[in-house]
């Protein structure tokens, strides 16, 4: 398990002599052979700046950072994979903050490179690889030729070619699932927003929020161009806006319009379900799926991350308990970060919480962060930390009916719509 490090041209060599190291949390460990697994198809390999890597002599254990100049590597991992371990590093300079990147502990080992990590969803429509980007410009091509006047399409192109975002790809490719932004305007001030960071964050964006408020009609249009297949999913709530139900009027106006016209595919909702009464509205206008953000089921944790304006946990919870009673199929998009996400209270706590709600789904992933600033920012440990291994073995164990994935899922034999269909009567 050789350290992996990058010279200050980015080239990227594994140490002749040296182990790789990784961190849980603030602590440098040691990597066990049953976390590695081959780098998985779609993975890059990232530098770390302003950092130096942090490997281990073999024969007496020693922990040595590399020269000045000598970067630590990480890996940035496609969905369906979730990350144990982060790299082992040190930062050269304490007041820079890392991208927000997902950074995976790398190693070199039997002739390739190896990441921390286990595979918890197919990913293979999550792979990049398997999402051609000339059909995606062709895509784009038609669609706004068709609707030229629809700035969704417009916003969304941006999207898919600029960024090469996979649900906005989708959109123009009309498989799988799509996404159909609709809020400038967010309830939260989450600490690692990607789409929306104050000016004294210190982090840069990754996108750029949209900045109107869409049509009815220029919703209908694309949720009625990707909804043509029984298992095609239209999603409102992406990395691209704010937070989708304060916009629950346009919302419920669409889903209702869309659905006297088609039964096809699944409506989902990617949303903090903070306002309770607004995505009661949203369920009883046929809604299939929703999928919840959260970092915690532990409030002072959830409130120093999101820090929700007007609503709590609780209200967070009352929303997943009405969802998961009417028949929609209801998730956790589960921010998950090695050191914290497996800490014995957090663990306790997730498990309850889902048992509360009737989640059918937990999807994990990956916190893209820099490491320092989230640790500052929440409350410290009260109890062991088990490891990531260890925490998804207890969520099979403790909740044998709930899937352990990473991305959203067409309910299994049609459950889900049977259930709204009888609601909706």
């Amino acid at each position: 398990m050789h350290l992996v490090y990058a010279d200050g041209q980015g080239n990227v060599y594994d140490h002749p002599e040296l182990h790789g190291l990784a961190r849980s949390g603030d602590m440098i460990v040691e990597l066990l052979e049953e976390e590695l697994i081959p780098l998985p198809e779609g993975a890059t390999l990232s530098l770390l700046p302003n950092t130096r890597a942090v490997g281990m002599n073999p024969a007496t254990g020693e922990m040595l950072r590399l020269p000045e100049g000598s970067q630590a590597v990480g890996a940035l991992l496609p969905q369906g994979y979730t990350r144990l371990c982060l790299p082992g590093y040190v930062k050269t300079d304490k007041s820079y903050k890392l991208p927000l990147f997902g950074y995976t502990a790398v190693v070199w080992k039997d002739g390739g490179f190896y990441v921390a990590a286990e595979k918890t969803d197919d990913p293979f429509k999550w792979n990049p690889l398997n999402c051609d980007r000339a059909a995606v410009r062709s895509g784009v091509a038609a669609l706004t030729a068709k609707y030229p006047e629809n700035r969704l399409y417009g916003h969304l192109s941006n999207c898919a070619l600029g960024y090469e975002c996979l649900t906005s790809s989708n959109t123009f490719l009309s498989r799988w699932e799509g996404g159909v932004p609709v809020s400038y305007s967010c309830n939260a001030g989450c600490f690692g927003c990607i789409s929306e960071q104050p000016d004294d964050s210190g982090f840069v964006s990754p996108q750029t929020r949209m900045n109107f408020r869409p049509r009815v009609d220029e919703i209908v249009q694309v949720m009625l161009e990707h909804l043509k297949t029984p298992e095609s999913i239209i999603s409102f709530g992406q990395g691209c806006e704010g937070e989708p139900s304060t916009q629950a009027k346009l919302i419920i106006e669409a889903i209702r319009e869309v659905r006297s016209i088609t039964d096809m595919g699944y409506i989902n909702i990617n949303t903090n379900a903070g306002l309770s009464d607004h995505i009661r509205g949203i369920v009883d206008a046929g809604l299939d799926l929703m999928r919840v953000s959260t970092i915690s089921a532990l409030d002072d944790h959830y409130n120093a991350y999101y820090k929700p304006r007007g609503y709590s946990l609780a209200s967070v919870e009352k929303s997943l308990k009405y969802a998961s009673s009417q028949g929609v199929y209801a998730s956790i998009n589960y921010l998950v970060f090695p050191g914290v996400t497996d800490r014995e209270e957090e663990v306790e706590a997730m498990v309850e919480f889902v048992r509360r709600t009737g989640l059918k789904l937990i999807q994990m992933r990956n916190l893209n962060i820099d490491p320092e600033s989230y640790l500052e920012l929440i409350p410290p440990p009260q109890g062991e930390v088990l490891g990531m291994k260890t925490m998804l073995d207890i969520f099979r164990e403790e909740l044998p009916e709930v899937v352990i994935g990473s991305y959203t899922h067409v309910p299994p034999t049609g459950e889900a719509r049977t259930k709204r269909a009888i609601a909706r009567l």
